[in-house]
């Protein structure tokens, strides 16, 4: 900030493009690793509270066809799938930031 100050970039410039691509670059990688962790962590919510955040998807499904174990597994792709896009994109996004050097 002080360099960009002594050669006369007023504030709003120096943020926009200096502090915010450098903070950027060191931020993804931690945010990758805090939206696997909430969609894990809901995850495991999701099966230690089963019946009551479910239980609407529950009751009609088992209801017409007797299958818990279908339904369990449907839930855990749909876990596992949310979880690896978020990996994907945010990797994808992550390979992008550090060959370019900043944000475009």
């Amino acid at each position: 900030m002080e360099a960009a100050s002594a050669i006369g970039f007023p504030p709003a410039k120096t943020l926009r493009l200096i502090i915010v691509p450098q903070a950027v670059r060191a931020i993804i990688p931690p945010l990758i690793n805090a939206w696997l962790t909430t969609v894990k962590e809901s995850s495991l919510a999701v099966a230690i509270g089963f019946p009551e955040l479910v239980s609407v998807f529950m009751q009609t499904s088992l209801n017409q066809t007797g299958r818990a174990i279908e339904i369990v597994l449907m839930v855990m792709a749909f876990y596992m799938t949310t979880s690896l896009l978020i990996s994907f994109l945010s990797n994808l996004y992550n390979k992008k930031i550090q060959s370019t050097g900043g944000v475009s």
